[in-house]
């Protein structure tokens, strides 16, 4: 074998999920420990699940948008970590919807990462009944996935 194929592949941008999962918390570690090891740009996103909202929440402009805006300083207390960690290129991200098909449909081509890192179960939402929103990710993104459990 030529010594490139036992490199290991390095990664320039790396997108992790999270939320407040213990399996996210995982994610966004090692996603870090890879971006600075790799000198890549980490790109952190978090989905406002529709599910978590019900009906009487969901008209109520003002629910909505604290719930972004708590989403966002969550957000921006993982930028923080990671820079302090020592990676100099951190974006941070929201969006709304199913999790696993909008990081897939949506926040992967904005992105455009080429490593994307998610726990293996979700704290909420469609994974609560049906198993966790990383086989979607998985089966269906057009980027290499890490699944971190």
């Amino acid at each position: 074998m030529s010594e490139s194929r036992l490199d290991p592949k390095r990664f320039s941008k790396i997108l992790v999920g999270v939320d407040d999962s213990p399996d996210a918390q995982l994610a966004f570690r090692f996603a870090m420990n890879r971006a600075k090891q790799d000198n890549a740009e980490l790109d952190i996103v978090s989905i406002l699940e529709q599910d978590d909202i019900n009906i009487y929440q969901a008209l109520n402009k003002d629910y909505i948008q604290q719930k972004r805006s708590d989403l966002e300083k969550h957000l921006q207390g993982y930028r923080k970590i990671a820079e302090e960690f020592g990676i100099r290129k951190v974006q941070t991200y929201t969006a709304e919807g199913d999790a696993g098909e909008t990081i897939v449909k949506d926040v992967i081509p904005h992105v455009q990462p080429d490593l994307l890192v998610i726990g293996s179960s979700s704290r909420s939402g469609v994974a609560r009944y049906f198993g966790s929103q990383a086989s979607y990710m998985a089966k269906y993104s057009p980027v290499s996935v890490l699944v971190i459990r």
